[in-house]
């Protein structure tokens, strides 16, 4: 009896065992047992938050430096001509760029969107980076105007990324490597993308600060009312606290009589649903408060992201002269719809493939700017001039 229970036993065992002994067989190279060689949907990439940090790491190291070519920012130039830009699909033609260049710009400003990689494959990323810089066209450009700017969410990761995003080191790193920011560069060894740089000669100097508006920035949830497309995230931050201090020092200490303030998404505008500094509306306060409370001298925010062009105003308390916000965004491609609530705004809002102009003429220190909307064909769409 008790030989025959061993038998049963040992054939219960065998039975048990027998498919995962024939799984092992089929498990994919570098694989883990109950992975098998079935089908799978279409290869679906892991979402950012499946990623884990140790695959960040390894992508970071995968970063492809081909076409890194450092080179420092020549600060003693003087800008007449500041061109600025975002949203640029490489899957649609690159032809803005030679409306740009003909301009005779000193300076480009990358407002994000620069390349609508939107993978979490840092090869890959950098790839598209390089793919752009070695274009014809935006080859043109480079040889003609120093080239700055920070990314923004299809380049720094996927749709409306933010400080989770863990491929965030590496994204900060391809794009640094695509605008050729030396190695030794401040921006390389602290985290962030954010960055400043003063032009030009005492009296009539012109500060650039460029701002990182997704690495440090908090999450969003969608709204269950569908009457927004986010809730808005009341004690919610954009910047993160190093880089609010470190731009309350920029804007305090700065030696320029004209402050141009770079962010990626709209500052002003605040009634449209999309991605805004209105999401966050403490920040928001908290950003027009310093500017409001330091008065650099001159200032003036560009932005991106909203695939059309527009400039709003906003008579700020305690500031003595008008605070615009000149949002330049479409160089592939535009928004389907044509209008839009912006109780701030000023002029007409542009819904063509464009790209913004600053033009910068001096009286003694006293800068005027004339804001100019350009299209494909270096037409001008819109012009407004403020002489601070």
């Amino acid at each position: 009896m008790n030989k025959l229970r061993f038998v049963v036993s040992l054939l219960c065992w065998v039975l048990l065992l027998s498919p995962v002994f024939a799984q092992k067989e089929t498990v994919k190279p570098g694989g883990s047992p109950g992975q098998t060689n079935k089908p799978t949907p279409a290869s679906k990439p892991k979402t950012p938050d499946q990623l884990t940090e140790r695959e960040a790491t390894e992508s970071l190291e995968m970063v492809d430096l081909d076409a890194y070519k450092p080179k420092a920012i020549d600060t003693t130039v003087s800008l007449s001509v500041i061109s600025f830009g975002s949203c640029n699909k490489l899957d649609k033609p690159q032809t803005m760029w030679n409306a740009v260049a003909a301009n005779n710009p000193n300076l480009w400003i990358w407002l994000g969107d620069i390349i609508y990689a939107d993978t979490s494959n840092m090869k890959v990323l950098a790839g598209y980076y390089k793919k752009l810089k070695n274009g014809p066209e935006y080859k043109n450009l480079r040889a003609k105007a120093q080239i700055v700017g920070v990314y923004d969410d299809h380049d720094y990761g996927y749709n409306d990324a933010a400080g989770s995003y863990p491929f965030k080191k590496a994204s900060k790193k391809c794009l640094l490597d695509f605008l050729d920011v030396p190695a030794n560069h401040i921006t390389r060894k602290r985290e962030g993308a954010y960055t400043s740089y003063t032009f030009g000669k005492p009296g009539q100097k012109i500060k650039v600060i460029v701002l990182d508006t997704r690495y440090f920035r908090d999450t969003l949830y969608p709204d269950p009312s569908k009457q927004k497309r986010y809730l808005p995230n009341m004690e919610g931050d954009v910047l993160g606290a190093t880089q609010w201090k470190w731009l309350e020092q920029e804007l305090r200490n700065s030696q320029a009589n004209l402050n141009i303030l770079c962010s990626s998404v709209q500052v002003i505008a605040d009634e449209h649903p999309y991605e805004k500094w209105g999401n966050f509306p403490n920040a928001r306060k908290r950003l027009l408060g310093l500017i409001s409370t330091v008065k650099p001298k001159n200032l003036i925010i560009l932005s991106g992201d909203r695939h059309m062009a527009e400039i709003s105003k906003m008579d700020l308390q305690g500031l003595p002269y008008p605070l615009y916000d000149f949002t330049s965004s479409g160089i592939t491609h535009i928004r389907s719809g044509t209008t839009e609530a912006n109780k701030f705004r000023v002029g007409d809002m542009i819904v063509k493939r464009n790209f913004g102009l600053l033009k910068v003429q001096w009286e003694g220190s006293k800068p005027t700017v004339t804001m100019e909307v350009r299209g494909l064909q270096n037409e001008l769409f819109e012009t407004i001039m403020v002489k601070y």
